[in-house]
């Protein structure tokens, strides 16, 4: 006997539940075993003096296995450059990094996470308070010191996570760290685009870090996601932090503008 439709999506909803607590459990578990298996591998490279490149095989790890299937649109610098995105979710760090093996700046809050927090700093997290401005003098001085460093630093300059179809203000406070960089060093604007996944994605309003996970871990299907890497610019042509910030906002709106209407991000 057929079902009326709201009996119907009654019936299916046990099942429903059954399938994505499966997915949770099996994703988890595949984090736990890619996490046994990178992590003594990143301590021997550290013992040996070589550079580590598990945390990003890591990272790897855990986007393909949440389901994204990542490509790269543009030229991606790789050495001597600020990568500076629009953020949608904590999804973004390891699809991010683990294409382009980079560290982040984050808020300090997260540095107190369980697990997540432990993980951030080996992957080389700078963490910066977002409240404390008394501060922001020697975090500046941290970022500057990082990027002396040949690992690229990505920063989300929104300071939250948006739904993935606008841009909130970018904040200049950081950018103050590439007026001028202590080295050469280029800006490159980042499009994170996940379609209209997006909606699956996005870590908005009061929704908790752990039923954000829950909820993209019981997600049935793939993620497609596309890196938009844009033309890069000189932060030197620009002056202060406040143009370099307006920079690459413009570059990013545009670009996100594009993709929304179908047309090519250049």
């Amino acid at each position: 006997m057929a079902y009326p439709l709201t009996e119907r999506a009654s019936a299916n909803q046990p099942l429903t539940s059954v399938v994505g607590a499966l997915l949770i459990g099996l994703r988890t578990l595949g984090i736990l075993l890619s996490l046994l298996i990178c992590l003594p591998m990143h301590y021997l490279w550290r013992l040996l003096r070589l550079p580590s490149p598990w945390p990003r095989f890591f990272l790897q790890l855990v986007a393909t296995n949440c389901g994204a299937v990542i490509k790269t649109k543009g030229n991606r610098l790789k050495h001597d450059v600020f990568y500076v995105s629009n953020h949608i979710s904590w999804f973004d760090i390891p699809v991010v990094a683990g294409v382009t093996g980079c560290t982040f700046v984050a808020q300090d809050g997260i540095a107190s996470w369980p697990i997540i927090g432990w993980l951030c700093r080996i992957n080389k997290t700078i963490f910066v308070s977002r409240t404390d401005r008394m501060q922001v003098g020697d975090q500046i001085d941290i970022i500057r010191e990082a990027i002396e460093e040949k690992y690229p630093i990505t920063v989300f300059p929104e300071g939250t996570t948006t739904d993935g179809h606008s841009l909130l203000p970018f904040k200049p406070s950081l950018f103050q760290a590439m007026a001028p960089p202590p080295k050469p060093t280029m800006i490159q604007p980042v499009l994170l685009d996940y379609g209209d996944v997006s909606k699956d994605i996005a870590w908005v309003g009061d929704e908790s870090a752990v039923d954000n996970a829950k909820r993209l871990f019981g997600r049935w299907g793939i993620i497609p996601t596309t890196l938009h890497f844009i033309e890069p610019f000189d932060p030197a042509d620009f002056g202060d932090r406040k143009a370099i910030c307006a920079e690459a906002e413009r570059r990013i709106a545009k670009a996100l503008s594009a993709s929304l209407s179908g047309e090519p991000v250049v």
